[in-house]
C-alpha cells in the first residue's frame, strides 16, 4: 500500500455518521464507536493529514467525537463550507435562501406522520423520516414538495438514508476533499463513508487517480442495525466503492491495522 511507502504523504478522511459512529434515530445521540478516538489520535501523528468531512457543523462533530484533543486533526462540516483545526472554527455566514426555506418549512410539513422532524444545521436543514412508522413512504410522500422548495430557493435536494437534505447548491464531498487534496499535496488519499452523500468524494477518488496518479481507495462502511434488519446499502455507493467493511467497528479495526503497520 503506497500510504506505508510515503505516509507523510497520505491524506485520510472520513464521514462522521454511519461510519466512526453508528446511525441513531436522532441525529445529536450519535457517539464515536469504541476505540475511534485513539486510532484516530495515533493515526493523526503518522500520516500526512487526517480528516472528517461531515454534512453536520464542524464544531458538533468535534462535540459529539470528543474529537478536541486529537493533534492535528481538520474537520470540515458542511460539506466543506466550515473548517475546524486546532480549536479554532471558520464558518461564512448562512446562505439567505437557506432561512428562507426554513420559513416555509411547517406549512409544508404539516400533516406529515408521527416521527417526521427537521434537524437544522444552520447552514441547512434536514427533513428526516427514520423514526417514522413507514420512514421510506414518509420520505417518498414529502420528497417532492421538498424538491419544489429547494428549486424555488436555488438550493439542491439531497437524499440519504431516510433522510432530504436542503443545502446551498454547489458544496458536497467532492469538491471538499479535492480542496485537501490540492492545500496537503496528498499523493495518496483514502476515504471512507456509508452513504449516498459521500458518493462525490468516492467519484473524486476516482478521478484524482485517473487525473493526475493518486494513489486513491474509496472505502464503503455499511452498518448492520442492531434490531436484526438486513444492512442499509446504498447499491450505487456499493459500486463506488474499492472496499467494503461492516460498520464503523469494522472501520476502526482497518484503521487500527494500518496503526500498527506504520
Amino acid at each position: 500500500m503506497a500510504l506505508l511507502a510515503d505516509p507523510r504523504s497520505a491524506l485520510v478522511a472520513l464521514d462522521f455518521d454511519g461510519t466512526l459512529a453508528p446511525i441513531v434515530e436522532r441525529p445529536e445521540a450519535a457517539r464515536l464507536v469504541d476505540g475511534a478516538r485513539e486510532v484516530m489520535q495515533a493515526l493523526a501523528g503518522r500520516i500526512g493529514q487526517l480528516a472528517v468531512i461531515s454534512g453536520r457543523a464542524a464544531d458538533e462533530v468535534v462535540a459529539l467525537g470528543d474529537l478536541g484533543g486529537v493533534s492535528g486533526l481538520l474537520v470540515l462540516g458542511h460539506y466543506g463550507l466550515q473548517r475546524w483545526h486546532g480549536g479554532q472554527l471558520d464558518s461564512p455566514p448562512p446562505d439567505p435562501a437557506v432561512e428562507r426555506a426554513r420559513l416555509r418549512l411547517p406549512l409544508l410539513l404539516e400533516g406529515a406522520p408521527d416521527g417526521v422532524y427537521v434537524e437544522d444545521k444552520g447552514q441547512s436543514f434536514a427533513v428526516h423520516t427514520r423514526p417514522a412508522a413507514d420512514p421510506q413512504q414518509a420520505l417518498d410522500d414529502l420528497a417532492p414538495a421538498l424538491r419544489r422548495l429547494a428549486a424555488d430557493m436555488g438550493l439542491e435536494a439531497v437524499a440519504g438514508r431516510f433522510v432530504l437534505e436542503l443545502r446551498p447548491a454547489g458544496t458536497d464531498k467532492g469538491s471538499a476533499l479535492r480542496s485537501l487534496v490540492a492545500a496537503t499535496g496528498a499523493t495518496t488519499v483514502i476515504y471512507i463513508g456509508d452513504d449516498v452523500g459521500d458518493l462525490p468524494a468516492f467519484r473524486a477518488v476516482a478521478e484524482l487517480r485517473a487525473e493526475s496518479g493518486v494513489n486513491g481507495l474509496a472505502i464503503a462502511a455499511f452498518e448492520h442495525p442492531s434490531d436484526g434488519r438486513a444492512a442499509e446499502v446504498p447499491p450505487e455507493l456499493q459500486d463506488a466503492a474499492d472496499v467494503v467493511l461492516p460498520g464503523p467497528e469494522a472501520v476502526v479495526g482497518w484503521l487500527a491495522g494500518i496503526v500498527a503497520m506504520l
